[in-house]
């Protein structure tokens, strides 16, 4: 698929439909995510959620993948492999989810840390939201993917993190991966012209320190040379006129998360 498949205001309803029960797995997840859970409990619980609610997991099968969630753990970058891993104290777990619903997909990835980590990992989150929210800024009409990716890793670098390079965010529609490619770093100025009907996956992937990666033999998961941590949160965004439109939200997510600090 080498072009860019520019969506009508009706499709973009669809796609935030899927973003919106993808931001709702998320605080599914939220409910049980904890020390003495196995990360496979985990997905079990997202594919019955989004099944339940009309969908379907886009992650599943997805070239041979083989579960509903990415679920990658403290070095771990992208696409982890949900398991037997009990979770305990300390860790940092990133949760990529995608949902396909009345065809059109969405697609947003969280963080989340269990129980108390280190302040070098509660910067590593805050930082690298704070990423996406700049990235995410820059999703409007008449500005370049480069402008996207400068944000996002000015910000970065800025704070000592490395930005990763060899995975990046995409197109969404009818298809999980669609044109453009959004890298997380780059010129201002530079790249494809962003443009009214455009949808994209903005996801920031930053580690604690280098930048470099290693891909696993299980073709699929991704880890960070130095064995340092890694964050990783992504919006699904239709680009605007003057602002951007973000079609899934961390508001359900940060609601239970707040509540069971409250309680």
């Amino acid at each position: 698929m080498s072009k860019i498949i520019y969506k009508s205001a009706e499709e973009i309803e669809l796609i935030r439909e899927s973003a919106l029960l993808v931001s709702k797995t998320h605080a599914e997840i939220a409910k049980v995510i904890g020390p003495g859970v196995a990360t496979i409990e985990l997905d079990r619980l997202a594919e019955t959620f989004i099944r339940d609610n009309g969908g379907i997991p886009a992650f599943l099968n997805y070239h041979g993948f083989p579960y509903s969630l990415c679920i990658s753990l403290n070095d771990q970058v992208v696409h982890g492999f949900p398991g037997k891993y009990i979770l305990k104290e300390g860790d940092l777990v990133s949760v990529d989810c995608g949902v396909v619903l009345n065809k059109y997909v969405g697609d947003s990835a969280y963080t989340f840390a269990i129980g108390e980590v280190s302040d070098q990992v509660k910067k590593l989150m805050r930082v690298t939201q704070e990423c996406l929210q700049l990235g995410v800024e820059k999703a409007v009409a008449g500005m370049r993917i480069g402008d996207i990716g400068y944000a996002v890793q000015e910000h970065a670098e800025k704070n000592g993190f490395g930005v990763v390079k060899e995975l990046v965010g995409h197109g969404v529609g009818r298809q999980l991966h669609e044109k453009p490619e959004v890298p997380n770093y780059g010129k201002r100025g530079s790249g494809t012209k962003l443009e009214e009907g455009m949808v994209i996956a903005i996801e920031p992937m930053i580690n604690a320190g280098r930048a470099g990666v290693k891909f696993w033999d299980d073709g699929w998961t991704v880890s960070t040379v130095d064995k340092k941590p890694s964050a990783h949160y992504e919006h699904t965004v239709a680009v605007g006129k003057g602002k951007p439109d973000i079609l899934s939200t961390f508001e359900y997510v940060e609601n239970v998360l707040k509540e069971k600090n409250n309680n």
